[in-house]
């Protein structure tokens, strides 16, 4: 992979991309982060994770003083200044999803900016906040008390299939996987409009960085809207086919270095 135009910015998904199996980073990744932060490249954390728990220690990691995407584009948030931006889910849509959880009995997670609640007592759920760095404590989804920005299904393949095919009128539907969450599929619900690619443009925007100079690394669905409005879209070796059918750019698996590969091309650019 060759890249001639000058990144500035590099758009960074976590499960599947920066974390592989195990939740392990490979060998190289943090060194590469230091070397495009040392030639000036901006690096943001763009996950459908909550900007709290292991997601917020992976974004201060890669620049701890600066804009980071959550939520799949829920929450932009500046960690130097606490600087945060949300979209709360309309009402009506959010009491459809709580009559749905509780009338099928699937793992439905409601997101804040700063917590998350889930009444469901499945092993998935359980699992989940485990893999989110999260405690585990299901209570009614009426006791969170901030504006609800996302709702995530935490749901087998199958069952995925049809809540995607179903859609939700009033909202965003992505759907993602995990490495360390095998079989499980994630479809994040956030407010129509809201995803990773209006989020990471809104990020360029603040570091005054135009799209074509701006790179996206990423394995998912939930990576899609990013990948197709960026100069330089960057797949996974590991990445889903849509994924690896809508980008020209292809480096190696999460286990064995890709994002790595990724940053230095991005690095390079800058003659660093």
């Amino acid at each position: 992979m060759s890249l001639g135009a000058l990144i500035g910015l590099v758009g960074i998904d976590v499960d599947g991309t920066l974390v592989g199996a195990g939740g392990r980073i490979a060998p190289g990744v943090w060194e590469a982060v230091a070397r495009a932060r040392s030639a000036g490249v901006h690096l943001a954390l763009c996950s459908g994770r909550p900007a709290f728990g292991v997601a917020l220690t992976y974004a201060r990691q890669l620049e701890v003083d600066g804009w980071h995407v959550f939520q799949n584009g829920a929450s932009v948030v500046h960690l130097g200044s606490g600087e945060s931006r949300s979209v709360p889910l309309p009402p009506q849509a959010l009491q459809a999803l709580i009559t749905e959880a509780r009338t099928t009995g699937n793992v439905l997670e409601l997101y804040s900016d700063t917590e998350y609640v889930t009444e469901s007592t499945a092993d998935l759920a359980r699992e989940h906040a485990e893999l989110l760095g999260l405690s585990y404590e299901p209570r009614p989804f009426e006791s969170l008390a901030d504006p609800v920005v996302r709702a995530q299904w935490v749901l087998p393949g199958a069952e995925a299939k049809r809540v995607m095919s179903a859609g939700q009128p009033g909202l965003e539907m992505a759907q993602s996987t995990s490495p360390l969450m095998p079989g499980t599929q994630f479809v994040g619900l956030t407010h129509a409009g809201v995803s990773k690619g209006a989020a990471l443009r809104a990020v360029a925007a603040e570091y005054g960085v135009t799209l074509d100079e701006v790179m996206y690394v990423g394995d998912a669905g939930n990576d899609l809207s990013a990948l197709r409005i960026v100069g330089h879209p960057v797949a996974m070796a590991n990445a889903d086919p849509l994924v690896l059918a809508a980008t020209a750019i292809h480096v190696g698996h999460v286990d064995e270095g890709g994002l790595a590969e990724a940053l230095e091309q991005a690095t390079a650019t800058r003659g660093a």
